[in-house]
């Protein structure tokens, strides 16, 4: 296998420095050519490890609870001391309010209901907090109903219906996120619908998020379209402030996951299990689901060797899918799962007891540097 770091023992992550650098002058452009300001969405994307790099071209992150506010602020606002966190959950506990408040830029509540109960006191604790709200435009494209966050009966965001005038007053933005790895055509569809409904509160506002989910750094994105999207809605708006938060985008095919085959046997058709779990590894692919691509296999039958690929747990569905290779596998031999960066280690599990894989990152150089390695404290600590 071509460029694999022989001395790190699989199943491991490994993002390379090149690649996402790429990705990230993708997304510059975007900002200084739209006047939008990018911020980086940790549930995607958290390898804080990176984030000296990605601090030199995004301006900020956007947080979905406590801890990931607290590790933008200590791994991403070390690079860049200017950079923002905002900070939005679905409901916010009481416990956590405080120290959210004290560590955040913006925050962003999902109901007025949730404004109404923190409002005073996030501005006792910090002043110069921002204060936004996220509503529903209930239009998406999204293409599974998982991943659609304006779906029926949706928990994320306000409709207008359910809007409340006074809650608006209150408020220096609006958010909407309404996207899954989608084009311009989509944001274009889910603008039209947020103006329709909330133009008419935009001129008292400092900014609108325009939420996730848009896939910049995929071949083929509409690049130019995006900036002229968020220019002419700037224009029209009196150059109110715009921000896109992607996470998948700064990750996108930025690496890969690598694991080795630990058995090979029959039942009614080849199986090979790896050291690796779609459930506990790569869950996106089971929950999506979509098929994750093995470098250097095919189809199922497209090859002379067909072998369905299983996990190591115990879970009868953990299954990446059938594939054909051109020679038999073999105990020992590595497979590497393609663009296995984003939303994958910030969602693992340690189901079964399985090992977590390690974190690698090949820098410009070539070198490999493995960052972190996980055991069974790891998994221990989180039990009890």
């Amino acid at each position: 296998m071509k460029n694999q770091p022989k001395e790190l023992e699989t199943p491991y992550y490994l993002c390379e420095e090149e690649l996402l650098e790429n990705n990230l002058k993708i997304l510059d452009r975007v900002q200084k050519e739209s006047g939008v300001k990018v911020i980086l969405a940790l549930k995607g994307f958290a390898m804080w490890s990176t984030f000296e790099l990605v601090s030199k071209y995004l301006q900020g992150c956007t947080a979905s609870g406590l801890y990931e506010a607290k590790l933008a602020r200590e791994e991403f606002c070390k690079f860049n001391p200017h950079a923002e966190v905002h900070t939005y959950s679905p409901a916010f506990k009481e416990s956590e309010i405080e120290e959210i408040a004290s560590i955040s830029d913006h925050i962003v509540f999902n109901s007025p209901n949730q404004l109404k109960k923190f409002l005073c006191k996030v501005k006792e604790i910090n002043p110069k907090i921002d204060i936004s709200l996220r509503v529903n435009p209930e239009v998406s494209s999204s293409p599974v109903d998982i991943y659609n966050p304006c779906g029926l009966y949706s928990r994320l965001g306000t409709t207008l219906e359910n809007m409340d005038e006074e809650s608006l007053k209150q408020v220096d933005g609006l958010n909407f996120h309404a996207l899954c790895e989608q084009d311009v055509d989509a944001l274009e569809a889910v603008l039209e619908s947020f103006e329709e409904k909330f133009a008419q509160y935009l001129p008292n506002l400092k900014y609108v998020n325009f939420g996730g989910g848009h896939h910049i750094t995929k071949k083929g994105y509409n690049v130019d379209g995006v900036i002229w999207i968020i220019k002419e809605f700037k224009k029209k708006y009196n150059n109110i402030d715009v921000y896109l938060e992607p996470g998948e985008a700064v990750g996108w095919e930025t690496g890969y996951l690598v694991s080795s085959v630990l058995d090979t046997f029959k039942n009614g058709m080849n199986i090979a299990i790896l050291d690796t779990s779609a459930e506990a590894h790569m869950p996106d692919t089971l929950a999506m689901p979509y098929r994750a691509e093995v470098r250097g296999a095919g189809e199922a039958g497209e090859k002379k060797y067909t072998y369905r690929l299983g996990g190591n747990t115990c879970l009868a569905g953990d299954i990446m899918g059938d594939y054909s290779f051109d020679k038999p596998l073999k105990v020992g031999d590595t497979l590497i799962f393609e663009d296995q960066i984003h939303y994958t280690f910030v969602k693992n599990t340690t189901f079964n007891g399985i090992k977590l894989p390690s974190l690698a990152i090949k820098r410009r150089d070539g070198t490999v540097e493995l960052i972190r390695e996980f055991g069974y404290e790891d998994y221990k600590n989180r039990l009890s």
